[in-house]
């Protein structure tokens, strides 16, 4: 049974608003920042209506349960996910159960790891035009959703506004320092690596991911959120086939929704179907039992 949908925590939180985003919103503490994450969705650019219930739960206690899983490989912000902590901060704590993360104050870095195992959606759209990625050289005659032999690193410059912006090692190195790179590179490639492992062995495959990363005292930490389906893309393994369109376990239903619509793409998109609404609750709650093991409370 769905919960009721949460489309912002601001009328529910007594903090400073530090920054909104297309789903996660950000406060100050002092001390320490809180993320809550919002039932808001967004596809081609726009946050559409209405939010989707238990998604904001699912990506919280997902990252939550991967920063867990995570820790000894790969420090993390995590300081806690439990809203009684927060006292008369929160004026309604049963709302934002399971949807609030307390962590450490980082200092971002400006890229957006990404690792690719597989041969697909922008990745694949690059290969076409010229046989590489982010400025990877890749062989002939590769077909889309191919696996590759080693998972590759493509790292993106972040920008706050409009979107992330591919870019080649070499200028990654540039902007954060050869070291800062290939640290960040490696410690993504060990974290996919790691997941790409455990969702095997629950019939599923990770095709690509995102991770964020902070600096604290010098040091490197997991930052933001980590394998969710919003920064994950996830197949169920008995739908992995080469040379289709693969049908992922995130908001798959919405885009197939616009796309098939007669909707112009250049203005906010008229409020979903209540029937799209609950097929992408049922996948968000159905990719988390997956994973976990348990129903999502």
């Amino acid at each position: 049974m769905a919960s009721q949908a949460i489309s912002t925590a601001v009328d529910y939180v007594k903090a400073p608003l530090v920054y909104k985003g297309k789903v996660r919103e950000l406060y100050d503490l002092g001390e320490h920042f809180l993320i809550v994450v919002t039932d808001r969705i967004s596809a081609f650019d726009y946050v559409l209506d209405p939010a989707v219930p238990d998604k904001g739960n699912v990506l919280n206690s997902l990252s939550a349960f991967w920063f867990e899983q995570t820790a000894a490989m790969q420090p993390n912000h995590v300081v806690h996910t439990d809203v009684n902590k927060l006292g008369d901060v929160i004026t309604e704590p049963e709302l934002l159960r399971n949807r609030i993360m307390v962590t450490k104050k980082a200092e971002r870095i400006d890229i957006e790891c990404v690792v690719r195992g597989y041969i697909t959606g922008g990745g694949w759209r690059q290969y076409q035009q010229n046989q590489a990625i982010n400025g990877i050289e890749l062989p002939e005659g590769l077909r889309k959703n191919e696996r590759f032999q080693q998972p590759i690193f493509t790292p993106a410059a972040k920008n706050d506004v409009g979107h992330d912006e591919d870019i080649p090692f070499e200028r990654m190195e540039e902007l954060v320092g050869k070291e800062i790179a290939s640290e960040l590179r490696d410690r993504s490639i060990k974290l996919y690596e790691f997941a790409h492992s455990y969702c095997a062995e629950r019939g599923i495959v990770l095709a690509d991911c995102k991770f964020e990363f902070g600096i604290i005292d010098g040091k490197v930490i997991l930052i933001d959120e980590i394998f969710t389906p919003d920064s994950s893309r996830f197949w169920a393994t008995d739908k992995y086939e080469l040379g289709i369109e693969i049908d992922s376990m995130d908001k798959e239903p919405v885009r197939t929704y616009l796309l098939n619509s007669d909707w112009d793409k250049n203005s906010k998109p008229d409020p979903l179907p209540a029937s799209v609404v609950e097929e992408t609750t049922r996948r968000y709650r159905d990719i988390y039992r997956r994973l976990t093991g348990t129903e999502l409370r």
